[in-house]
């Protein structure tokens, strides 16, 4: 199996998330662990140490330190974090005004990082026909990641991504993109916090009804719609 993880953080070894992760957690599930091939992307340098640490028992695991981008031809990018988000700076963004909103009152630095386009990573670094699951969570910049996509050529059997900083017009169109491309919304991903969507490479008309509920229903009920789906 194939997995692909962008925005991967420290893993399963940042103390602010009580050593947990959804997706170090959903890889680890599976018992044949050298049989899995896993991408991991961090922008943070800060994490990388941590990744390697958090995947060292797995054969087949890359880690690449890059920023992923919608951009075609930008080769570094800007990133901005807040001192008192220490010491493995979750809220590492692009965007100074996601990073100004969570952390108002805190100074806030940047770091020059080096940054690839989301298809041209796919098709120099990961090189596979089909990922089995990919996981985005790009603070704030998931809606410009998903809507590059290029989901023609790449193939995944199951997407999930954090839909907590989208507005109702992204999410519409995220929505409308992957279900033109024969993709039904499966409920909650892997986030611990129910905080981003699964969609799963089938046709479900149903699902996809419900999907449509998504952009204008508060997030606190979502987890009651998701008990409508056909698993």
């Amino acid at each position: 199996m194939n997995f692909l993880h962008i925005g991967a953080g420290a893993g399963d070894l940042d103390p602010k998330t009580n050593f947990r992760d959804g997706f170090s957690e959903l890889v680890k599930s599976f018992k044949h662990k050298n049989e899995n091939k896993i991408f991991v992307v961090e922008a943070n340098p800060v994490n990388i140490k941590k990744l390697k640490k958090c995947w060292t028992n797995y054969k087949f695991v890359k880690i690449y330190n890059f920023a992923i981008t919608e951009k075609e031809k930008l080769k570094k990018i800007k990133f901005f974090f807040s001192l008192d988000d220490g010491p493995h700076y979750q809220l590492f963004s692009n965007n100074i005004n996601h990073v100004k909103h969570y952390f108002p009152n805190s100074k806030i630095r940047n770091k020059i990082v080096k940054s690839i386009n989301i298809n041209l990573f796919l098709t120099k670094y990961v090189k596979e026909k089909m990922i089995d699951y990919f996981s985005l969570d790009v603070e704030g910049m998931d809606y410009q990641i998903m809507m590059k996509l290029d989901l023609k050529k790449n193939k995944f059997k199951n997407i999930s991504f954090e839909y907590l900083h989208l507005k109702t017009g992204q999410k519409r169109k995220i929505i409308k993109k992957l279900k033109h491309y024969g993709y039904s919304y499966g409920g909650f991903g892997i986030d611990h916090n129910n905080l981003d969507w699964l969609f799963i490479k089938k046709k479900s008309k149903w699902n996809n009804l419900i999907s449509n509920l998504l952009p204008i229903i508060h997030r606190k009920h979502y987890k009651r719609l998701n008990k409508f789906l056909i698993k």
